[in-house]
């Protein structure tokens, strides 16, 4: 990707995922981001488990400045304020009213830097009965209705990556792009604020309009019944997904991988709407057969038939996939002390251009002298 944020300063006021991710992605696009850490334990996101450079850390902090200030006394605020007065965005997931008792709130932020753009990440909002409440992924997973369709009710058991948190930092670039682009056009900054359970809600307007339009309420298997996916078991033990959706010849290659071509005639099977009503049987049918070859016999014959199809890696299995691999996905760099870091490219490319070389994440106060020298502070912060 061209630095297309080359001459963007953004502050990060963040700890854990959202804003952290908000910050490396821009990072991602050119930005330069300099990750305030409190003095002590820096983003406590680095010590999980032992230590302050964790793989947490390292997986939402590529690429960022890290200085040390003290948000808790006025030497500290003194200090932050020049930075936001060259800065172009600051991100904070503070609870609501944190930075305003800080004494930055809009109208201060204003007086700093009129061209600030202010992007706060919160759980729930400013304003409601839940606004002052802590908030985790899993927390917006659940109230979101998103858990519902992850969840067996009878063995419920939360599992998975991360999702709220990510969604919500994603969304939360998307506000500040927009941002800078009205800022372009009015020369002035703004807020935008971003919560982690809306950002959660978004993230699945098809279970709503299920409900809304047809007075479905969603299940962990209606989206997969709809979309007629299945992941099946083959005679090694691997296993493999298909994702037919509704298309006929994905449906018709299906049947003429496994040699079933009678299938086509059976009325059970013979519709979308059949198979999906169906859907149990059906993937019991495919079950029986999926077993009967090698996962890699099945890809090969799935990928001769055009069907939609994948093995399902492992996460130590992705690096090695010739896809992956071809298009360089994981990029490794090498930290002074902390040896090689291998990170994860941004997907998004400009002309089919995109940073190669991602600069691994920052020890903790490792930027405090040269930032604090170009930025005038009067105090240094302590390493």
């Amino acid at each position: 990707m061209h630095a297309v944020l080359k001459d963007l300063l953004v502050v990060e006021l963040g700890t854990m995922v959202t804003a952290p991710l908000a910050g490396m992605m821009l990072s991602d696009m050119g930005a330069r981001v300099i990750k305030v850490e409190h003095p002590e334990t820096g983003d406590p996101f680095r010590g999980h488990g032992g230590g302050n450079y964790s793989p947490p850390f390292v997986a939402y902090n590529r690429g960022k400045e890290s200085i040390q200030i003290d948000l808790r006394d006025a030497a500290g605020l003194a200090n932050l304020s020049l930075l936001l007065a060259r800065a172009d965005v600051v991100i904070e997931n503070f609870r609501p009213g944190v930075m305003e008792r800080m004494g930055l709130d809009n109208a201060r932020l204003r007086t700093i830097n009129p061209r600030l753009i202010r992007a706060s990440i919160t759980g729930f909002g400013a304003t409601g009965p839940y606004r002052s409440r802590p908030a985790y992924d899993s927390v917006p997973l659940a109230l979101s209705g998103m858990a519902s369709l992850l969840l067996d009710p009878a063995d419920p058991r939360m599992s998975g990556p991360t999702i709220a948190d990510n969604i919500t930092g994603m969304f939360a670039v998307q506000g500040v792009l927009g941002a800078l682009l009205r800022r372009g056009a009015c020369g002035t900054g703004g807020h935008v604020e971003v919560n982690m359970l809306e950002a959660a809600i978004a993230f699945i307007p098809d279970a709503f309009a299920q409900y809304t339009r047809a007075g479905v309420i969603s299940t962990p298997e209606t989206r997969i019944r709809i979309s007629q996916a299945y992941t099946l078991i083959a005679a090694d033990g691997l296993m493999v997904t298909v994702h037919l959706s509704s298309v006929r010849k994905f449906w018709e290659g299906l049947l003429e991988a496994i040699g079933r071509p009678e299938m086509a005639d059976d009325e059970r099977f013979a519709t979308p709407a059949a198979r999906i009503r169906n859907y149990p049987l059906l993937r019991d049918i495919l079950g029986g057969v999926f077993v009967t070859r090698s996962r890699a016999e099945w890809i090969e014959r799935l990928a001769a038939a055009e069907v939609p199809a994948a093995p399902v890696h492992t996460v130590d299995q992705v690096q090695d996939d010739p896809q992956v691999a071809h298009l360089g996905t994981f990029t490794r760099s090498t930290h002074p002390a902390m040896g090689e870091v291998v990170g994860i490219k941004s997907p998004i490319t400009f002309d089919g251009a995109r940073l190669d070389r991602l600069a691994p994440p920052p020890e903790l106060g490792a930027d405090n002298a040269a930032i604090a020298a170009e930025f005038g502070f009067p105090a240094l912060p302590a390493a």
